[in-house]
């Protein structure tokens, strides 16, 4: 087997020796051949199994020579939009046009179409009429079944229906696209594949379909919201790999979309061989003069631990994606790689990650979801931490100290999350503590999302008591420790649930943290999760509960807004949201204000110490008040401070910008 990039033209076939692909890839990124791109996994899969695969990489649409490059492929075309929904990679929540594509050379935006599984697969079908076609990716996997689609507002077909494709594979793919290939390469006609876990097939024939639960016609959800509903969460039900049943959705009287159920989550073993295949480990050296491609600087030095995640956020599509249940790599097949990391010449000692969709899960939610899954009714986290819940961190711990203990490494850094939850649901507090001392880089990035609890019961996320419990753990534990290092909270506005109220609440929590996000999340409904399935028909499909949805622009600005009271720019908005929700209590100048008045505007009355304080002239001077009340940290002119160990930034010498220059927190070690 050549060590080199899988061929991308028809001289690298030569060089191969070979005449015709197996498999010809089609991707809407550029070709990185790391593991964390997923159509390196898939093509050094197949390639492991013996398969041919050539990469078409972000093929122009509009030139039907671009899909020949490589010629017909034996068994099939295989294609994926990319690491990222198409409509994402190009959308912000405002539909506005983003600058930048992170997974294309240069970063220029446009090398791709808008929902661009299905052009790409038009345009393969418009010249190969009779080839095998093969989707997969996030895509292609939350665009399954009939679905809502944000950017065009409408109930769309399942993409295997407008794509023109054979058949989907799901999920993370790794099982069901070997026993695709197999099947093919075996003669087996592609409309005669139906039998493989984790893929959808298209059918004509209703008696075709054995034991499977019928969904609600495409034209009966596309018509009604409530029936809409009842079909998502049957879906939602059947995510399971143990429990999920077979699923069937009609379309007309000779066309039938079948799913199949999930794949089975990989052992352990399998999840170091994926992980032990000869990856390249970098973008396609022709992209060097095109400026590399950017993507590749946030995972590099970066370590996939598990995949799976049983914490169940309504707003996530994980759970349709990889699955609740939680698969883990070998400490050694970890290590292993952490070794190659420090080879590259351009390791300068920090692993930037070690975890996955949540970095501190590292074994399922409890013993029996490996034999007989998720609970398709309950959720392991929320409301309260399940009575079965196996909380122990131990071998994360472990894992942790055996990389920090290897050459050439100075830091292990935790990027990719964690769920305070799962840690206070962990009696023992090692956890906590070796977090704060090795695995922090001054700042800890969390996700509460809100503090308003019936947004948080929307959202799935733990009441806020939770997150202000395990912030007190967490500045004791700094204390304890002699560290000065903070809390830094990821915050969504406008999501199913939030009025103007709840919006106020936040915005008054962030008041007494005494910080101001410098970026906001507005809630993007994206394909296949609880929260867009709330989002488009106004019910919550857990419950059948009537919901309030943010739908209006200028509320959703209204609410984004109030998270950064303090910018100047959003005083106005500010102004008609604290007025709107009757909060006029909220303007002027006692310490619980969150704006000044402008003009001779009537205003709540000062509080005695807020008169006496302006009397005396404090609040004018550096390291002041703000129009808040409060104390700002000098030098830091929007005011900003942390949850940190127990008393605010603005006492502490050490400022952020400080923690930055004395070399904790650079970039790409955050």
């Amino acid at each position: 087997m050549m060590h080199d990039f899988l061929p991308m033209s028809r001289e690298d076939m030569e060089k191969r020796g070979w005449d015709q692909c197996d498999f010809v890839y089609v991707c809407g990124d550029a070709y990185v051949d790391h593991p964390s791109f997923g159509h390196a996994i898939i093509s050094r899969l197949l390639e492991a199994h013996g398969y041919r695969v050539g990469i078409i990489s972000q093929p122009n649409w509009k030139n039907k020579d671009s899909i020949t490059v490589l010629g017909e492929p034996r068994l099939g075309f295989l294609v994926t939009a990319g690491n990222m929904d198409s409509m994402v990679n190009h959308y912000s929540v405002s539909k506005r046009r983003r600058e930048k594509d992170s997974y294309t050379p240069g970063g220029v935006m446009g090398k791709r179409p808008d929902y661009a599984t299905v052009v790409y697969c038009n345009l393969i079908r418009s010249v190969y009429k009779k080839a095998p076609i093969i989707i997969g990716g996030i895509e292609a996997s939350l665009r399954r079944l009939a679905h809502y689609d944000y950017w065009s507002g409408k109930v769309k077909h399942s993409i295997l229906v407008d794509s023109q494709a054979d058949l989907i594979s799901y999920g993370m793919g790794e099982r069901s696209i070997v026993e695709i290939a197999d099947a093919l390469a075996s003669g087996i006609d592609i409309k005669d594949i139906t039998f493989i876990d984790g893929t959808v097939y298209k059918t004509d024939r209703r008696e075709a379909v054995y034991d499977a639960v019928w969904l609600p016609s495409y034209d009966q959800v596309k018509e009604n919201k409530r029936t809409y509903v009842e079909s998502f969460f049957t879906q939602y039900q059947n995510t399971d790999a143990f429990s999920g049943k077979r699923l069937c959705e009609p379309y007309t009287d000779h066309l039938y979309v079948v799913q199949n159920p999930p794949a089975k989550p990989l052992s352990t073993l399998e999840m170091d061989d994926v992980y032990a295949l000869p990856y390249m480990r970098a973008p396609h050296p022709s992209y060097e003069a095109l400026g590399g491609v950017p993507a590749i600087s946030e995972v590099k030095f970066s370590l996939i631990s598990n995949r799976g995640c049983f914490g169940g956020c309504s707003f996530c599509a994980l759970t349709f994606h990889q699955g609740r249940i939680v698969q883990v790599r070998s400490h050694e097949s970890i290590l292993e790689e952490a070794r190659l990391l420090t080879e590259e010449p351009d390791f300068k000692g920090y692993i930037h990650d070690v975890g996955g969709p949540t970095a501190n899960f590292r074994f399922p939610a409890c013993e029996k979801q490996m034999t007989k899954g998720a609970c398709p009714g309950k959720q392991c986290l929320f409301p309260k931490p399940c009575k079965n819940l196996v909380a122990d961190h131990g071998d994360y711990i472990a894992l942790l100290r055996k990389l920090r203990a290897l050459p050439k490494v100075k830091k292990v850094f935790i990027r990719s999350g964690i769920r305070f939850d799962y840690v206070l649901a962990d009696k023992k507090k090692d956890f906590l503590r070796e977090l704060c001392m090795y695995h922090v880089s001054g700042q800890l990035k969390v996700a509460p999302e809100h503090v308003a609890d019936p947004v948080l019961k929307r959202m799935g996320k733990p009441e806020n008591a939770v997150y202000r419990q395990f912030a007190k753990e967490y500045a004791a534990m700094n204390e304890k420790l002699g560290l000065k290092q903070y809390l830094v909270p990821y915050l969504m506005s406008s999501h199913p649930g939030s009025t103007l109220k709840e919006a106020v609440e936040l915005a008054e929590h962030l008041r007494d943290l005494g910080y101001m996000p410098e970026q906001v999340q507005d809630f993007y409904p994206t394909p296949s999760t609880i929260s867009t399935c709330m989002y488009y028909t106004g019910l919550d499909p857990r419950t059948m509960e009537e919901v309030y949805v943010p739908v209006n622009p200028h509320e959703k600005a209204m609410q984004r807004a109030l998270i950064q009271y303090r910018n100047p720019k959003n005083y106005e908005l500010v102004r008609e949201a604290l007025i709107k929700a009757g909060r006029e209590d909220l303007i002027g100048y006692d310490r619980r204000c969150l704006i000044r008045p402008r003009g001779g505007e009537r205003t709540s009355p000062d509080s005695r110490d807020d008169r006496e304080r302006r009397a005396s002239g404090e609040g004018r001077k550096a390291g002041g008040r703000n129009a808040a009340g409060e104390r700002r940290i000098a030098g830091e002119g929007g005011g900003k401070r942390m949850e940190g160990t127990g008393s605010r930034a603005s006492g502490k010498k050490k400022t952020i910008r400080n923690i930055h220059k004395s070399g904790k927190g650079k970039k790409g070690e955050r």
